[in-house]
């Protein structure tokens, strides 16, 4: 296994504390994020015969407000970092309050499309991604167990949500719900108050200090000289601040990351049949004749058992045996999902349908509950925040395509079973190809580890014999001299001895 990505940031998450309320927080503010476009699905049945359209052109409601809550994302990342997270949620809240308020006087089903779905579709990524982001920023050992517990706000939303929209929509019908649900909504702005801002105050950067310090010798001469800039440099040094501006908000060169890439083609090819069972669950209960109270208990079910899942599976993902391993287990989670919606065909009375949310409920809090925690171990911390800017982006296509293609199978065959399948289809795909190309890139990260701990090996093996060679040469060098400067002694010596014979031979 390779070594866990850099998680170094500037300053030391405190793991707890004040941590516990921003969880709270993103607990609220992601709960309705996610748990909101699932939870309208009651209205469709009602909605679709009051404008009397398809099951596809009520399926892009949910699709639009989906695509603008992911698509959103990168828009919400350059907020984030340029003004925090707090001021965004906020601010999210307040757009989704206006969303749902001015659906409830639409007269048509495009106004529903802008109202519904656009507008509080990129309020509620103004929730979402601030929360996932600040999470980060607060823990580091109990990441995962954060994440779990902030992601169970999905399921709790669903849970509260699918049975009170049915009683709103009995009480006050679609309009007035709507209206309700606008008021609603906007809790999300109290729990933006929580994100209080953490980490190192921001001082200026070099560049702007060198701008600084030649402003000042340009006013006082007396300082010092400074060269003129000529004018194409200065606008080469615009274009690359503007270039590096543009990374610090989303790092393109994530590109270039091979697990990224593996990660980025697997989670928008399973989000092609993510969101469309769960759409489609209380309107297919409804076409098996099963009263509107028990439809929505359903997702109710699928909710309470999501609720569990999430915060159980942050648990086990954080133990010391799952962790090194967590991409394989976000793998497989994916897979058991799918055969979830291919054996859901079979079920074809209530209790089959409980049966299938129980698990769909499972399988759906394991996913959710490492989504973003697999992709923060990938690229680390400190690029976290483009990253999710960038995938979300991505997801959105099949995100927005995802349940209108269900639809259209729904109103093509007359029977919901197909749109299971090609979702369940969709979804074992995904999880296989993760966890093919999952260990490719473990098997390379591992070979790539290998090498170099090799090459410092050898660097120290060479490092070494040189050291000795040097010794040796050093001793070799002292006794060349030694004998250079013996040998002239000894044949003066010698010299100096014939001399005196011959002196007394004399």
């Amino acid at each position: 296994m390779p070594p866990p990505a850099d998680t170094s940031l500037a300053y030391t998450p405190p793991d707890g504390g004040w941590g516990w309320a921003v969880v709270f927080g993103a607990f609220i503010s992601i709960g309705f994020s996610y748990a909101f476009p699932k939870s309208i699905a009651i209205f469709f049945k009602e909605i679709q015969d009051f404008f009397d359209i398809t099951y596809s052109e009520i399926a892009w409601v949910s699709s639009i407000m989906l695509a603008a809550t992911y698509g959103g994302g990168p828009i919400s990342s350059i907020l984030v970092s340029r003004y925090g997270s707090r001021p965004v949620v906020i601010f999210g809240g307040l757009l989704c309050g206006i969303g749902m308020i001015s659906a409830a006087f639409c007269t048509s089903i495009f106004q529903l499309y802008i109202c519904a779905g656009l507008i509080t579709g990129l309020g509620l990524a103004l929730n979402l991604q601030p929360s996932v982001i600040i999470i980060g920023k607060y823990f580091l050992k109990r990441r995962p167990i954060a994440n779990g517990l902030a992601m169970a706000g999905s399921p709790v939303m669903l849970c509260t949500l699918a049975p009170l929209n049915q009683l709103l929509f009995d009480n006050f019908g679609w309009r007035g719900s709507f209206f309700i649900l606008g008021a609603i909504l906007l809790n999300c702005c109290v729990a933006g108050a929580l994100f209080r801002p953490i980490g190192p105050t921001a001082g200026p950067s070099e560049k702007q200090k060198v701008k600084q310090a030649k402003e000042t010798l340009s006013e006082n001469p007396d300082i010092g000289t400074v060269e003129k800039a000529d004018p194409g440099d200065e606008e080469e040094e615009d274009d690359k601040d503007c270039c590096e501006n543009f990374n610090k908000f989303l790092d393109l060169s994530l590109f270039k990351h091979r697990g990224f890439l593996i990660y980025l083609i697997g989670n928008v090819l399973m989000f092609l049949g993510f969101f469309a069972p769960i759409v489609f669950l209380a309107p297919y209960a409804k076409h098996l004749g099963i009263d509107e109270y028990s439809a929505a208990f359903l997702l109710s079910i699928l909710a309470i058992v999501d609720m569990i899942a999430r915060p159980a599976t942050g648990i086990i993902a954080n133990s010391k045996w799952v962790r090194p391993k967590i991409q394989y287990f976000f793998s497989f989670s994916i897979a058991f999902n799918g055969v979830c919606h291919l054996l859901c065909p079979l079920a074809t009375s209530y209790t089959g349908l409980v049966v299938y949310s129980v698990f769909f409920g499972l399988a759906f809090g394991m996913v959710c509950a490492m989504l973003f925690e697999t992709l923060m171990d990938l690229v680390g911390a400190t690029r976290f925040t483009s990253a999710v800017g960038l995938v979300t982006i991505m997801e959105c296509c099949t995100i927005l395509l995802g349940p209108p293609i269900g639809g259209t199978l729904i109103d093509k065959f007359g029977d919901y079973k197909y749109m299971f399948i090609k979702c369940g289809g969709v979804m074992v795909l995904a999880g296989t190809f993760l966890f093919i190309m999952n260990y490719y890139n473990y098997r390379m990260i591992s070979k790539k580890e290998k090498a170099r701990k090799k090459h410092e090996v050898g660097n120290k093996d060479a490092g070494h014999i040189r050291t000795e060679t040097e010794k040796g040469n050093i001793t070799n060098m002292e006794n060349m001299q030694d004998g250079h400067e013996a040998a002239p002694l000894r044949s003066e010596e010698g010299e100096l001895k014939n001399e005196a014979n011959s002196t007394a031979e004399a």
